[in-house]
C-alpha cells in the first residue's frame, strides 16, 4: 500500500488499553480495519458520532505530526532514519495518565512532569524534519483557521505544524469537538472504564511510524524500540542539517 503522509505516534502496547482504544474509536491501526464500538452506558450520543473526527488517526498520542515526504526521500529512507535515531534515545516515563477536557474534546493527558516526553517529541520533530515536504499555502491556511497566536504561527512556518516544541501537549484523543453538556456526560461514562485499564505509570519504550492511506486512514507500519542511553534530545536548541529539496 502507498501512503500519502507519515507521522510518528506513541501507541500503547498490545493489551487491554490498546484494545479498548481501537474499539472505542472504531479503527484498529495495526489490523488496518474498522472494528465495532464497545457498549458504554451513559453516553450522551452514539460512540460512532462522538469519535467520528479522531477515528481515522487511531488510538495514539502524536509525537511528530503528519507530513508528506520531501522530494528525493522514500519510505525506506525514513524507516532507516527512525531505526538509527531511536537506537540513541532512552525510554521515557510518565507518572500517570488522567482523563481531561482539552478545549472542546476529551483526551487522556499526563500527570506530573512532562519534560521527558516533551523532549522525546522534540527529538522526533527536529530529527526527522529533513524528510518533511514544506506545506503549500492551502495547507498553511487550513491550519490558520484554528486561530493561531504569534508563537503558533512561527512554529507553523518553521516546522509545518503549530502545536510542536513549546506548544506541544502530549495527549491521546478520545472524542471530537463536543458541547459542554455532552462532555460533562461523556467524562463520567468513560472514566470508570479507563481507570481499570490505565497503568499506574506509563513507560514509553518504543515509538510507532504510521502512514496515511489514500482514504485518510492511518496504519501502524513499525514499532521502533527506544534503546539508547543518551538524552532524548541532546541538541534541542539546534535543528539538524536539512536535506536539499
Amino acid at each position: 500500500m502507498s501512503f500519502k503522509r507519515y507521522a510518528v505516534y506513541y501507541t500503547p502496547p498490545c493489551g487491554a488499553l490498546a484494545d479498548f482504544g481501537a474499539k472505542w474509536l472504531g479503527w484498529d491501526i495495526w489490523a488496518g480495519r474498522a472494528v465495532p464500538h464497545p457498549t458504554v452506558a451513559g453516553l450522551p450520543k452514539p460512540a460512532a458520532s462522538i469519535t467520528a473526527r479522531p477515528r481515522r488517526y487511531g488510538f495514539h498520542a502524536t509525537l511528530k505530526p503528519p507530513f508528506r515526504l520531501a522530494a528525493g526521500f522514500t519510505e525506506a529512507c525514513l524507516q532507516d532514519a527512525m531505526h538509527t535515531m531511536c537506537a540513541k534515545i532512552a525510554p521515557v516515563a510518565i507518572q500517570a495518565m488522567e482523563l481531561r477536557q482539552i478545549g472542546s474534546f476529551l483526551a487522556l493527558t499526563p500527570v506530573g512532569d512532562t519534560g521527558p516526553v516533551d523532549q522525546l517529541a522534540a527529538a522526533m520533530v527536529r530529527g526527522l524534519d529533513r524528510f518533511r515536504a514544506r506545506p503549500d499555502e492551502a495547507e498553511l491556511e487550513q491550519r490558520r483557521r484554528a486561530g493561531l497566536d504569534p508563537q503558533q504561527e512561527a512554529l507553523l512556518q518553521q516546522w509545518g505544524y503549530p502545536y510542536v516544541l513549546d506548544a506541544f501537549r502530549f495527549h491521546m484523543t478520545l472524542s471530537g469537538p463536543m458541547g459542554r453538556t455532552e462532555l460533562a456526560a461523556l467524562r463520567p461514562a468513560l472514566a470508570p472504564i479507563l481507570l481499570r485499564l490505565l497503568p499506574g505509570s506509563l513507560r514509553i519504550s518504543d515509538v510507532t511510524l504510521v502512514g496515511e492511506d489514500p482514504s485518510g486512514r492511518f496504519h501502524g507500519l513499525h514499532r521502533y524500540a527506544l534503546s539508547g542511553k543518551a538524552s532524548p534530545c541532546p541538541n534541542a536548541a539546534k535543528p539538524p542539517p536539512t536535506a536539499s529539496r
